[in-house]
Parts: structure tokens; sequence; C-alpha cells
């Protein structure tokens, strides 16, 4: 099983009730062996060009264990959902976001210890 992202445009009128729509693009995911670990529901954003005749769309982005092989299905299937008007699946980088975690420690912990020695790079007048 391999981790991807799938990111899904939905269209911008299900935005009151998106839920039949994620159920359903959850239980394509599901009929071909995957599992969402992750929903991360941006709402409604203005398009950066017209889709299908729509300024703007609901985004939602799945986090999901899938096996490499039922990609396509799951692709194909998504292909010819209604409420989907765009979706994109692709394979997160770990090692990056790893190293950005880490990243963003180290930044926490260097403000911390400035905080507690009062470093506040401001200038006294």
């Amino acid at each position: 099983m391999h981790q991807y992202e799938i990111a899904v445009l939905y269209h911008p009128d299900l935005e009151v009730d998106l839920s039949k729509a994620e159920d359903r693009v959850k239980k394509i995911i599901a009929d071909n062996g995957g599992s969402v670990k992750s929903t991360d529901n941006w709402g409604k954003r203005k398009l950066a060009y017209n889709i299908k005749g729509n300024e703007y769309a609901v985004y939602v982005f799945y986090g999901v264990e899938l096996s490499g092989d039922h990609v396509a299905k799951v692709e194909s299937t998504l292909n010819i959902t209604d409420e989907a008007i765009r979706f994109l699946i692709t394979r997160p980088d770990l090692k990056a976001i790893a190293k950005a975690e880490v990243l963003k420690a180290e930044k926490a912990e260097q403000a911390a210890k400035r905080d507690e020695r009062g470093d506040d790079d401001k200038e006294s007048v």
C-alpha cells in the first residue's frame, strides 16, 4: 500500500450538501481496496480559469492509502463522476515533508530560546 493525496474539485452547487459527494468518492476508494486516512476541506474557492463553465469549486483533499495497481481504476471512476469537475492524484514526497517538520521544530526551539534570553530584536530607544 502506498500513500497518495487526491485533490478533488467539486461542483460549486454542492457546497451546501457535500456529504453525499464525499461519501461517493470515499466509496470509490474503498471499493478499490484503499482507505481514506485524512480529509481536508478548503471550502469554495475561485478557480484560476473556468472549468466546465464554473468560476468556483469546492476544494477537498484526501490522504489515502491505496495499492498502485488500483490507481488507474480510481482515476477512471472519478473521470465519469458528475460531482467532481476536476481531480488530481499524487504521491507526496515523504522525505521532504519530514525535513520540513524538522526545520519547523528547530525554528520553534530557537524562537523559544530567544524569548527566554530576552533577545527580541527590538531596538531600545
